[in-house]
């Protein structure tokens, strides 16, 4: 179950207690009416056993007359699954009298199969009667002194006692599968009525992190509004610490840069010396080096903000535009095919920066012709956002593979004739990280180099 939704772990957990609680419902139900159907049938053995054993104890009656007042005209059906038999069993060959219905057949004696003998001098049981019916029996010996000793058994069709418990297991089977289908609909309803409140929240949070609201708003239920005010609270706390932290990378860029221009200012005044070169130049290390965390830091803290959203293909074409006018003297041409439903999950400040610094480098190393394409690839897993890909094309002399492993490397340069200090490629990767994307580059169908971003998108 890694991965599931909470509705559905408690409407599997409802489902499973629902289907163990009938099914042991239903056992106990069906093995409580069988009993009772077996009680039933056995009191019916009874009251005949009963009645044999009086007419046995009164040998006065003629023997046309006697056993005449059982009253069940199935004793005299052949095979007809009700017998009765009285043996007796103090002479040495036994003298059996026995029901018209047994035919010629016999009764088996339960004593012989081990049954026990009740309190009441009786034994029950099922045993096979004839032509492999299934028998409910009740046998009792009879001691009447010096008219003899003998054994009395009553036996019924014990099918009556299995139809009835199957016919039973089936009503109850079908009334308790309604009675469970009811149930889990009735579990849906409450599983889904009461995360209802957490749905909401849920779709709440999503908007705000689209930048389609700021907080959680409406009114929830006694149990959820603690969760939905600390939430709120929690996203005060943080555009508080973010606010706080780009003031302090604002004071501690003021603090460093103005020591940093004393230095150059003192050592410009004295260029000609040796030591003030040197100076010189590890101040402008300095710089870079001042220059590249204090963005970095920047970023962090602004990538805290929730709910930042750019739209791509507008930035995008200013960003064509300003690059045009500043490679005009080349004549670079910069082609664009933007999706216009393209957003960026972020600020438009940092797109500008990772995609001008890849079209900026495209425009430094192109011979004639830059192309810009933006697409928006649908989510690679289930519950993932959508992924923003711009691509940039150029058609100059591209890149080897080691020559690619090494521009993204802070810092450095495979041109010093072109301008710049060799930290836009590591700019726009640590960038790039920090939004959770990446960058490739590679060789583009014009000839030149393809660099490829891949950032959050909406």
């Amino acid at each position: 179950m890694r991965g599931s939704s909470l509705a559905t772990r408690l409407f599997l957990s409802a489902t499973a207690w629902v289907v163990v609680i009938l099914v042991i419902t239903g056992v106990v139900l069906s093995s409580v009416y069988r009993d009772a159907t077996e009680r039933a049938f056995d009191r019916r053995l009874n009251l005949y056993l009963r009645t044999l054993v009086a007419e046995v104890a009164t040998p006065d009656e003629p023997p046309d007359r006697q056993f005449q007042s059982l009253g069940e005209p199935l004793f005299d059906l052949p095979l007809s699954g009700w017998y009765w038999q009285i043996v007796r069993t103090d002479t040495e060959k036994a003298e059996t009298r026995a029901s018209r219905s047994l035919w010629d057949k016999k009764l088996p004696k339960l004593e012989e199969r081990g049954a026990e003998l009740t309190a009441a001098g009786i034994r029950l049981g099922y045993v096979d009667g004839p032509e492999g019916q299934s028998l409910r029996m009740v046998e009792r010996p009879v001691d009447l002194g010096a008219d003899g000793k003998f054994l009395v058994s009553v036996a019924g069709d014990a099918s009556e006692i299995f139809d009835e418990t199957r016919s039973f297991d089936y009503y109850l089977g079908g009334t308790f599968a309604a009675l469970g289908i009811v149930l889990l609909l009735t579990t849906i309803f409450q599983v889904r009525f009461g995360l209802a409140p957490l749905k909401r929240i849920s779709e709440s949070i999503a908007d705000i992190r689209s930048g389609r609201a700021e907080r959680l708003e409406g009114e929830f239920p006694v149990e959820i509004a603690p969760l939905a005010r600390e939430t709120n609270a929690l996203i005060d706390a943080n555009r508080e610490i973010v606010e706080r932290a780009r003031t302090h990378v604002g004071n501690l860029a003021h603090a460093i840069k103005t020591p940093l221009s004393v230095i150059v200012n003192e050592a410009s005044a004295h260029a000609a010396d040796p030591f003030a070169s040197k100076v010189l130049e590890q101040a402008d290390v300095m710089r870079d080096q001042v220059a590249h965390h204090l963005e970095r830091a920047r970023i962090a803290a602004r990538l805290t903000i929730i709910g930042t959203v750019t739209e791509v293909a507008p930035a995008i074409e200013a960003l064509r535009r300003t690059m045009e006018k500043i490679h005009r003297d080349r004549g670079i041409v910069i082609e664009l095919k933007a999706d216009p439903q393209a957003k960026f999950r972020g600020e438009r400040q940092d797109l500008e920066e990772m995609a001008g610094n890849l079209v900026d480098n495209a425009c430094k190393w192109a011979t004639s012709q830059v192309f810009i394409e933006v697409l928006v690839e649908p989510p690679a897993l289930p519950g993932a956002g959508p992924r923003l890909r711009i691509i940039v094309d150029d058609d100059g002399r591209g890149l080897s593979a080691a020559e690619r492993a090494q521009v993204s490397r802070r810092g450095q340069r495979l041109d010093e004739s072109k301008p710049g200090s060799g930290l836009g490629l590591s700019i726009v990767v640590d960038l790039v990280g920090l939004y959770g994307g990446n960058l490739s580059l590679g060789n583009a169908p014009t000839g030149g180099l393809r660099a490829e971003l891949v950032l959050p998108g909406m």
